[in-house]
């Protein structure tokens, strides 16, 4: 069976396993723009739905070249993040569990495909004084990977 919707409720709800590619370099971090919902506009780390058989860290890397074009060698876990979104009545209407991936970047000029609308290095700074419409947790991520030193 197949899902019509993320939104849409599920005869079984499970939360859904997906990974973010975190890189930083020369000042900048990574950020995609994204294209659809839950966080239509919203700029926040490249990354998607881990695959069947696949380990986040994979999954961060893949999602990553799919959505920005940009190679990186993920170096490991920084966090795990519970996502949950509730619809009008209280309910649970989306519930990710997000596997934070510090990685480092290899090659590549960011360029959006897939499922985002831009993508692009931005500065720290700009992130810090939220110079653009971020999804949740994108600042409180990015300090946290520069408190580690294989991040930047």
């Amino acid at each position: 069976m197949r899902w019509k919707s993320l939104a849409a409720p599920r005869p079984d709800p499970q939360p859904l396993l997906g990974a973010l590619a975190i890189v930083i370099h020369d000042g900048h971090v990574l950020l995609a723009q994204r294209r659809n919902p839950p966080d239509v506009n919203l700029w926040g780390f490249p990354g998607g739905h881990v695959e069947w058989g696949e380990t986040a860290l994979a999954a961060a890397a893949r999602e990553l070249l799919e959505e920005t074009g940009v190679t990186a060698e993920p170096l490991g876990y920084l966090t795990n993040l519970d996502v949950i979104r509730q619809d009008g009545t209280d309910m649970a209407s989306h519930h990710y569990l997000l596997a934070a991936v510090v990685c480092r970047f290899r090659s590549g000029t960011p360029a959006p495909a897939d499922d985002v609308q831009a993508a692009a290095w931005v500065p720290l700074q700009a992130v810090r004084d939220g110079d653009l419409p971020m999804s949740a947790h994108v600042g409180d991520l990015m300090e946290m990977a520069l408190r580690d030193p294989s991040a930047v």
